[in-house]
């Protein structure tokens, strides 16, 4: 729906008013952890990796967000940076892309379908780094991108698709293909657009328990390319566990946080923003007590996490 259709409009905006009353109590008596949940966390191994891929990060746009509201009950004052970008995979068997984040002219080709006000809350910082030139700045032709695998469906993990062949199809959950596309209209934080005239191939996480996570799905049936559940954040968002050829794990975590900082401290997001964009809050608690369980040695990065991204990225393997 367009941004200024008032039967999205209206609904939206009463839910902003909501979050916000919300969200004082919540930052000074913030949600306290799961004992139980962690306490009966298993961790079961992933299946040994017999193959590697080669990971590179691509940076496309940055925002600024307190830190009160990435973390509830923080009691810093400052804003923190968050990150907006894609991550290219390439597999001895394909090459393809996780998040394609960001069109170029995102700000009039996609945030428009977004009810006011969430495209205020939402919009990156200007310039953006359009997908096709971000691939070209990597010497990546948008023609040889196979598929992609976005973490989630919301506009800033997929806009980057208005900028690839429409022969190119999207992996995901069928879960959460139709929380964002079925019904007339669209979850707050979806933009339809992107996803229009593009095939989708649904994937079932049919394997079993990785670490704390209850199901998994192995790409490639090699134990390089690892599908995790972590839903919550969305109906289907799934992590994908790497094993890379510089002989780290790196778990990419989507939206499932957006900072280490709530990992580490075991905090949601503040009420506003996150009873707009989480679609199950206690789903989406319960996601970060697993992913602080994780073992040591995985590499933990969330799509928006400057700090993290920023690491990885400096480890882009050289063309």
């Amino acid at each position: 729906m367009p941004g200024d259709d008032r039967t999205a409009t209206v609904p939206t905006l009463l839910r902003c008013c909501a979050a916000l009353a919300a969200t004082p109590r919540r930052l000074l008596r913030p949600r306290k952890p799961d004992t139980a949940l962690l306490a009966g966390l298993r961790l079961a191994d992933p299946p040994p990796a017999r193959a590697t891929v080669a990971l590179t990060v691509l940076t496309q746009a940055t925002m600024h967000a307190p830190t009160t509201i990435v973390a509830e009950g923080t009691r810093e004052l400052g804003r923190m940076t968050l990150v907006m970008g894609s991550f290219l995979v390439e597999h001895p068997k394909a090459r393809f892309l996780i998040d394609p984040a960001l069109c170029s002219g995102v700000h009039e080709r996609v945030l428009p379908e977004l009810p006011f006000p969430v495209p205020l809350l939402v919009a990156p910082e200007k310039p953006v780094l359009g997908l096709a030139d971000a691939l070209a700045a990597r010497d990546v032709a948008v023609d040889s991108i196979e598929f992609v695998l976005p973490t989630h469906l919301h506009w800033d993990h997929v806009s980057g698709l208005l900028e690839l062949p429409e022969r190119v199809p999207v992996r995901l959950p069928a879960v959460e293909r139709d929380w964002a596309l079925a019904g007339p209209r669209a979850p707050i934080g979806v933009a339809r657009g992107p996803l229009r005239n593009r095939g989708t191939e649904p994937l079932e996480l049919d394997g079993p328990p990785v670490f704390g996570f209850p199901r998994s799905h192995d790409l490639f049936g090699d134990g390089a390319v690892l599908l995790v559940d972590l839903h919550g954040h969305t109906p289907g968002s799934v992590g994908v566990l790497l094993a890379v050829d510089d002989g780290s794990r790196v778990l990419l975590a989507g939206d499932a946080v957006w900072s280490k900082l709530q990992v580490d401290t075991l905090r949601e997001k503040a009420p506003m923003p996150g009873q707009l964009f989480d679609a199950d809050r206690d789903a989406a608690f319960a996601t970060i007590h697993r992913l602080h369980a994780l073992p040591d040695g995985i590499e933990l990065i969330a799509s928006h996490d400057h700090a993290a991204v920023t690491a990885r990225a400096a480890r882009n393997p050289q063309r």
